[in-house]
């Protein structure tokens, strides 16, 4: 597995991460212990030194559950964790005062089983807080050895600046994909400019972009992507054209769907990260094959090309989660 660096950090990664929400949140039941610490070794064994979570994602439980499986190798992983809910619930709104950080810090600490966090993100920007506050937070607890590396998520461009300029801000974890590509218009272009690097979730579209998805799947009632207007039946079917696009290119090159998704992000910049989840071995090789291709500028134009004659249809959030993205 290659790695990359996140920006101007000094924040080498493995080129892809794993991302754990799904592990034990937002995607129908939690994995059985037993086999999401088996997966988590799983990707350590074939070269991943980068894994995400977040108070969030349980709460606790994604970390515990983290803290255990990389617990053998920890000196030799990166972990990155975040902060920001009230209580940890995103149902509950955010919560980014000083003393909510530090004590979700105290918290990651002991559940992750490790006396530094790599890489601290707040999970949502909250608009009771400065971001300037926050930064500063985050600063102090940099200065006492507790965290190594500030981040931000679906953070706007303002933010991004403001509070840059109080501690350097190492990545930005915003959703991006072929199927979601704003960050191109002006969050791309800032981290450039910044030296931050990017690290985009749902890089394979919460799924849909693997194939495997289509109009007549039904998902688990606790699954997130029920209140997800993209995925409504309609939209599933609309989105279709996305899909079969990526198949054709697929089958090109000897290559899946998924293969070809992840690869065209990591084509994009060399900064850029993406960190996919599954709950399944078979698909964590799959994925991490895309590292192996490379697409041409010549495949880049056609895809571009190819793209901008599709419409994707849906909302990617409801209408109440949108009011907590791009502040």
């Amino acid at each position: 597995m290659q790695k990359r660096t996140l920006g101007n950090s000094g924040l080498e990664v493995s080129s892809l991460g794993l991302g754990c929400m799904g592990l034990s949140f937002g995607y129908g039941p939690s994995t059985q212990k037993k086999e999401a610490i088996n997966l988590i070794r799983a990707a350590y064994d074939k070269g991943v030194t980068f894994f995400d979570t977040a108070e969030a994602y349980g709460p606790h439980a994604n970390e515990e559950l983290l803290g255990e499986a990389l617990k053998p190798f920890r000196s030799e992983v990166v972990i990155a964790t975040k902060f920001g809910f009230k209580e940890g619930k995103p149902s509950l709104g955010t919560d980014s005062r000083p003393e909510t950080i530090r004590a979700v810090a105290e918290t990651s600490l002991k559940l992750l089983k490790t006396d530094v966090i790599d890489l601290f993100y707040q999970h949502r920007v909250d608009p009771n807080v400065p971001i300037e506050d926050v930064a500063g937070t985050v600063k102090d607890l940099i200065k006492e050895g507790k965290v190594k590396h500030f981040g931000l998520s679906e953070a706007g461009v303002q933010t991004i600046r403001r509070a840059h300029a109080v501690q350097p801000v190492t990545a930005l974890q915003s959703e991006y994909s072929l199927w979601w590509r704003e960050p191109e218009q002006e969050i791309l272009p800032t981290l450039e400019e910044l030296g931050i690097g990017f690290v985009p979730f749902s890089p394979l579209g919460k799924g849909f972009l693997t194939g495997k998805i289509n109009a007549n799947t039904s998902f688990d009632k606790t699954d997130f992507r029920n209140t997800v207007p993209r995925f409504s039946e309609e939209n599933r079917k609309a989105n279709q054209a996305l899909v079969d696009l990526l198949g054709g290119i697929a089958k090109e090159k000897d290559a899946t769907s998924a293969q070809i998704a992840l690869a065209w992000l990591l084509a994009q910049k060399p900064w850029i990260v993406p960190i996919p989840g599954t709950t399944k071995i078979h698909r964590l090789d799959e994925n991490l094959g895309s590292a192996e291709i490379t697409l041409t500028n010549d495949d880049l134009n056609q895809i571009n090309i190819a793209l901008s004659k599709i419409d994707v249809q849906g909302a990617r959030y409801s209408e109440q989660t949108q009011k907590l993205v791009n502040r």
